[in-house]
């Protein structure tokens, strides 16, 4: 029934279309349908406003830069193993969801387009993995399946599944650290481990200790790698059996045989040459260290010095005293009041060490999802790669060993930005643990991709005897690189607030070598190339 108040507003309604034309039934029906469509379309209209007032809330609720942060970081992994989810913006919209689908199809994953919490983990910790470098990675970049098939790689290593030359006896029986060898070799050359055991010359086996037990002999020479082989020799790993297992011994040779060696227990020596110990092990052995000229022949009325163990002659042993004499004097010496230049240079070392650490550890802070030993053994893989280099150290000049250096930096398939990065964490885990081959090596590294104020560390090397031969004319040959490179403006590595540090390395090292600094002459290998993907 309809109400009083609406029934006139009807009555006057239909009274005025009566007037205005004749009335038919059509006309009656068209009313009435036009005023249910205008219904319909006025509901239909506040709907939408509903709806487009709720859409625009939530795309106007913002992210938290928290998640933005993770978005980012799984963006960037997806883009670094191929799967392309366009420009890091912290959104993970249609594309980056195609890409996580790839990725999960790629994994052998559902293919959703979430990642899974584990997925994810495991996703930007091998991107953070890769970002160290290592043979494993350049082999993974010349291969088929690019940096993808180091997905695959480090799943079944998280898995525990292993292939047949996995360091656990799958090669035939061998002992476990020569089947690591061979994976480590085969990482880096395009022969697989089975194929490299079945080159004429690879392993040789021979009882080198009178034990009674087989020991190898791997000759990376006929690897067909130029990763393990410098100009004119190829790292040589000699395992010699121990009652704890089998202990490696590294050389530098080329056509070797197992007459060539001569090993008591787990040490080894080239019987031809009457090389004392591996280079690996040279500085590992070395029993004293010489801190500043002349100690050694002062007279002591008497008094007996007996070496100390090994590891007291670590560079970290050499920078406590030297910290201790620097106390004493009263601070640090400069150009003017420098009495010892050995004792100067050994200062300014020490302060560089301990800003290549410093440095060194926020980048591998940054590194997320890996380990410090993870770290420590990719680093580690790069010293039979660097072994040529520093070999030259002691007789080649400081353009020749860049030149080598260089020639290695184009050949890495690394990004200039990747192994720089890669060599400063390897500075770090090389000081922190007293490798002298690894620190010295990223040194040479850094210096190769152009930053030539850490030639400086090389001078040091040179002059103090730390992982390379004294000499004081090679030293100061490396010091004038850095020194010109400063002079020139380069930003300082080390000290940056200290700029008469230059000037100091200078004169020091002129005064040690007994003459003036003989200045770097400019090579057209000076520089190296930087490309753009973008």
């Amino acid at each position: 029934m309809l109400s009083k108040p609406l029934k006139p507003a009807l009555t006057a309604a239909f009274l005025a279309t009566s007037f205005t034309s004749p009335a038919t039934a059509s006309d009656l029906g068209a009313a009435i349908v036009g005023g249910v469509i205008g219904g319909v379309i006025v509901n239909e209209v506040h709907r939408n406003k509903q709806r487009q007032r709720r859409a625009t809330t939530y795309r106007r609720a913002p992210a938290s830069s928290a998640t933005r942060a993770q978005n980012r970081e799984t963006q960037v992994a997806l883009n670094y193993f191929g799967f392309h989810s366009g420009t890091p913006d912290g959104v993970l919209g249609r594309r980056s969801r195609a890409a996580v689908s790839q990725y999960q199809v790629h994994m052998g994953y559902p293919a959703t387009g979430y990642l899974a919490p584990y997925e994810r983990n495991f996703l930007v910790s091998s991107y953070s993995r890769a970002q160290i470098g290592g043979p494993q990675v350049i082999k993974a970049m010349q291969g088929p399946n690019g940096v993808r098939g180091l997905l695959h790689s480090w799943r079944d290593e998280a898995a525990g599944v292993r292939t047949a030359g996995s360091g656990y006896g799958g090669y035939g029986g061998l002992p476990p650290e020569v089947s690591q060898a061979v994976d480590e070799i085969a990482a880096s050359s395009e022969p697989t481990g089975e194929q490299l055991l079945q080159r004429t010359g690879f392993m040789q086996l021979a009882d080198l200790n009178g034990d009674g037990r087989n020991d190898y002999v791997l000759d990376t020479s006929v690897s067909g790698s130029s990763f393990w082989c410098g100009a004119s020799n190829c790292s040589v790993m000699v395992f010699a059996s121990t009652p704890q297992g089998y202990q490696r011994n590294d050389f530098l040779a080329r056509g070797v045989t197992p007459a060539s060696f001569a090993c008591h227990q787990g040490t080894c020596r080239m019987a031809d040459t009457g090389e004392t110990a591996p280079v690996q092990a040279a500085q590992q052995n070395r029993s004293t260290v010489t801190a500043f000229a002349g100690q050694e022949s002062a007279s002591l009325g008497g008094i007996t010095l007996f070496d100390q163990p090994a590891q007291s002659a670590s560079l970290t042993s050499y920078c406590s005293k030297v910290s201790l004499l620097t106390s004493s004097n009263g601070g640090f010496m400069t150009a003017a009041s420098m009495t010892d230049p050995e004792l100067a240079l050994g200062e300014q070392f020490c302060l560089a060490r301990t800003y290549a650490i410093n440095a060194g550890e926020t980048r591998a802070g940054k590194v997320q999802s890996v380990s410090q030993a993870q770290i420590d053994s990719q680093c580690d893989a790069f010293g039979p790669a660097v072994q040529p280099f520093l070999a030259k150290l002691g007789t080649a000049g400081s353009g020749e060993v860049m030149g080598d250096v260089q020639k290695f930096v184009l050949q890495s398939g690394m990004s200039l930005e990747q192994l720089a990065n890669t060599a400063g964490i390897c500075l770090f885990s090389g000081y922190r643990r007293d490798d002298m081959d690894v620190a010295l090596g990223a040194a040479l590294i850094l210096t190769g991709t152009g930053q030539r104020p850490y030639a400086e560390l090389i001078g040091h090397h040179l002059a103090l005897g730390f992982g390379a031969p004294v000499t004081a004319e090679r030293a100061q040959d490396w010091y004038g690189m850095a020194v010109i490179s400063l002079e020139g403006g380069a930003t300082p590595v080390f000290a940056p607030g200290q700029p008469e540090r230059a000037e100091l390395i200078k004169t020091a090292s002129a005064k040690l070598a007994g003459g003036r600094v003989q200045p770097v002459q400019a090579s057209g290998s000076t520089a190296l190339p930087s490309f753009s993907t973008d």
